[in-house]
C-alpha cells in the first residue's frame, strides 16, 4: 500500500513538474514575442511623431547647454531629418500639440576611465520610443568626450532615416542650408541653428576665409594639421563620421566639419557662432 501510494506520489509530481515546465515555456515564449514587438514598434514609431524638444540642461549637467549639448544635439537633430527645438523655443502653431512632439534626453551612464551617453526619445507620457546605442569616449577632456561620446550615439539616430509620415504635412519646416558660395570673398554671414539662449534668440554664424593650406599627419586619435614651416596648427580627433571630427585649435575647442567639398572649423567666441575655412590636404 505505502509502494503504491509512493509511485501515485511521484507520478503527481512529475505531472505537476511537467505542467510547470510548459508554463514556463510558454512564458518565455510571450515575453520574447512582447520584446520583439517592443522593439520594432520603436524603430516605426518615431516618424509619427513631427518635432523633438531638446532640454537646455540634462540631468548630469549642472548648467543649460553646458559642454555644448544642447547645441550638438539640435545640430544633428536637424542633420537627421528632425524639426528640433529648444524646450524654450516658442514653437510653430501646427506643433501646438504636446503630445505630436518627441522630447529628447541624453542619459550618462556611470563608467570607469571613459564617458558613456545614450539619446533617447520620449512620448508625453514619458514612454521610451527609441533608445540608441551607448557613445563610448576615452577623452580625459570633458568637452571633447561629450563631443565625442553623443556623436557616436547619434550614429544610432542617424540610422532610423527618420521622415514624418503624415501626409498631412506638406509645408513641413526645411533646416536652412549655410550659403558658402561667396565664401572666396572674405567674411560673410548667415543664419545657421540658434544657440540657446533666455530669449531663444536666433544666432548668426560668422564664415571666415582661411585660405593657408595645412596639410593632415595622422596620429593616433585622428590628425594634427601642419602648416609649412612646420608648425601644429590644429589637432583634430577622430569621431563615428568621416566629414566631422572634434577639433582643437590653440585654447579654442570646436569640430572640424565639411560642407560639400570644403572644410570649416567651427566654434563660438562670446556667444557668437564663428565658421572658419580650413584649406587642409588629407
Amino acid at each position: 500500500m505505502i509502494q503504491k501510494k509512493t509511485i501515485i506520489n511521484e507520478e503527481w509530481r512529475y505531472h505537476i513538474a511537467l505542467k510547470n515546465k510548459y508554463y514556463i515555456h510558454m512564458k518565455t515564449r510571450f515575453l520574447f514575442l512582447i520584446v520583439l514587438i517592443s522593439s520594432y514598434c520603436f524603430s516605426q514609431s518615431v516618424n509619427d511623431y513631427k518635432a523633438v524638444l531638446i532640454p537646455l540642461k540634462f540631468d548630469f549637467t549642472k548648467t543649460d547647454n553646458q559642454y555644448r549639448l544642447a547645441t550638438l544635439s539640435k545640430f544633428n537633430l536637424n542633420k537627421a531629418g528632425f524639426q528640433a527645438y529648444y524646450d524654450n523655443e516658442q514653437l510653430p502653431k501646427e506643433n501646438n500639440d504636446r503630445c505630436s512632439l518627441l522630447y529628447f534626453d541624453v542619459v550618462k551612464e556611470k563608467s570607469f576611465l571613459t564617458t558613456k551617453v545614450y539619446i533617447t526619445f520620449k512620448d508625453c507620457d514619458k514612454k521610451i520610443i527609441f533608445k540608441s546605442d551607448i557613445g563610448i569616449s576615452k577623452e580625459k577632456d570633458y568637452q571633447l568626450a561629450y563631443t565625442e561620446a553623443l556623436n557616436k550615439a547619434f550614429v544610432s539616430v542617424y540610422a532610423l532615416q527618420y521622415k514624418f509620415n503624415d501626409a498631412r504635412t506638406s509645408n513641413s519646416i526645411a533646416v536652412p542650408a549655410p550659403d558658402v558660395s561667396n565664401v572666396s570673398k572674405g567674411i560673410v554671414e548667415v543664419s545657421p541653428m540658434s544657440e540657446p539662449v533666455k530669449q531663444a534668440e536666433t544666432a548668426q554664424k560668422t564664415i571666415v576665409d582661411n585660405s593657408n593650406l595645412l596639410y593632415a599627419q595622422p596620429t593616433a586619435t585622428g590628425f594634427q594639421l601642419i602648416d609649412s614651416t612646420p608648425k601644429v596648427m590644429m589637432k583634430v580627433y577622430n569621431t563615428s563620421r568621416k566629414d566631422s571630427f572634434i577639433a582643437t585649435k590653440g585654447n579654442t575647442q570646436g569640430v572640424l566639419i565639411a560642407i560639400g567639398n570644403q572644410w570649416f572649423f567651427e566654434y563660438y567666441l562670446n556667444d557668437k557662432l564663428i565658421s572658419e575655412k580650413i584649406n587642409v590636404k588629407f
